[in-house]
């Protein structure tokens, strides 16, 4: 009796663990965030335009272990935190910006124009104030078919609203011939994640995500624009700890009595 007891409770478990994944896509993933690409290329040969307008390929400036920030300049919401995040984290770095790595913004918004970027750029060198960052921090702009062979080729989704756009915020770092090697995942980041990264893009080597739980229990109100709690995932994962837990002194007890 006490095995079909832990065993209803278990199936139990499994079905509050399979329903907490995805709970508002019925088990799909999610049209809007990141699907990881860890290891996997992006396509160097890509061409956008600078924040000068003149045309450029990702190779030019992938040249050295690189973080992809992906963004609109005319957002009116996460944009701005996630670049401001990026900025203050670049300014605490002992490495060495255009030698160690260059940063990388793109928009992916098809309106957006390399003169939309040049003051985005201006706003942001000034947050940062470090040597060589004219050069390389990159923005740029792009036709909707590189932008979308970009997105895809890192995993991130967007969903355009009216004028505006939703979207997850992430930064991304890449290897010296493009590999994606890791997701830093929210606006906020610490330097020694970022200085990891970095490490890691110049090896070669892909590294774990940082903060995924992070995106997972938050979700964006395009009416607010804002990030809040998803109170049904964050309550999901609640209760599927808490299922754990609860198991596992059923386990630990019962095993106690037959001992005694």
């Amino acid at each position: 009796m006490k095995t079909m007891s832990k065993t209803a409770f278990l199936f139990l478990l499994i079905m509050l663990i399979n329903s907490g994944s995805f709970p508002e896509g019925h088990g799909s993933p999610p049209e809007i965030g990141i699907d990881e690409r860890l290891g996997e290329y992006v396509p160097l040969t890509l061409s956008f335009q600078d924040e000068d307008g003149e045309t450029v390929s990702l190779r030019q400036i992938i040249s050295r272990p690189t973080v992809l920030s992906l963004v609109y300049y005319r957002c009116p919401g996460i944009c701005n935190p996630l670049l401001s995040g990026l900025a203050e984290v670049l300014g605490k770095l002992q490495l060495e910006m255009g030698r160690d790595y260059n940063v990388l913004t793109v928009s992916f918004d098809p309106q957006d124009t390399p003169a939309i970027a040049i003051e985005k750029k201006k706003n942001y060198l000034t947050i940062l104030k470090k040597e060589h960052a004219k050069e390389s921090w990159r923005f740029l702009t792009g036709d909707p078919e590189n932008i979308k062979k970009l997105t895809v080729a890192v995993g991130f989704k967007f969903k355009k609203e009216g004028d505006e756009f939703v979207h997850p915020a992430a930064l991304i770092i890449l290897s010296p011939d493009g590999k994606v090697i890791r997701y830093l995942y929210g606006i906020t980041f610490l330097p020694f994640d970022v200085n990891m990264a970095f490490v890691e893009a110049s090896k070669g080597r892909v590294g774990p995500s940082i903060r995924r739980a992070l995106l997972f229990c938050y979700k964006y109100d395009p009416k607010g624009r804002k990030y809040g709690l998803n109170i049904m995932r964050l309550a999901g994962t609640a209760i599927t700890f808490f299922a754990i837990t609860f198991f596992a002194y059923l386990t630990i007890t019962g095993r106690r009595k037959q001992v005694k």
